[in-house]
């Protein structure tokens, strides 16, 4: 019984500090936005990626601390025409809008200060 109760608390404190990974890019929000000028952060990502959840916590972050951004994030394997219709053709790709046109792309592992130079560039 013991063994029982440490796993089901284990399995519960690990969900606690997962990152939240979901498709929430959505065409029409992302057209909305580029009219509007907003900056838009796009990240793909792949479940099996170590790289990408890492990635993923830097953006959750970034997120709340960059109010005015708005972050959309999709899988790569399972999200192929969204990833078709940006030309993202890799995990860990990081593409930012501004003004209604691509201004940055980074491809593979980047770490906080280089993802906030993205965003703020």
């Amino acid at each position: 019984m013991k063994k029982i109760l440490i796993i089901i608390f284990a399995l519960f404190t690990i969900k606690a500090f997962a990152v939240d990974k979901s498709t929430t890019f959505n065409n029409e929000i992302f057209q909305k936005a580029q009219l509007e000028g907003k900056t838009v952060v796009i990240n793909s990502w792949n479940e099996t990626c170590s790289t990408c959840k890492a990635q993923i916590k830097i953006l959750d972050q970034a997120e709340k601390e960059f109010k005015d951004v708005l972050f959309l994030s999709f899988e790569q394997t399972k999200d192929k025409e969204i990833a078709k219709q940006l030309g993202i053709d890799y995990w860990t790709t990081i593409v930012v809008y501004k003004n209604n046109k691509e201004v940055q792309r980074s491809i593979g592992q980047m770490d906080k200060a280089k993802i906030y130079e993205l965003i703020k560039s």
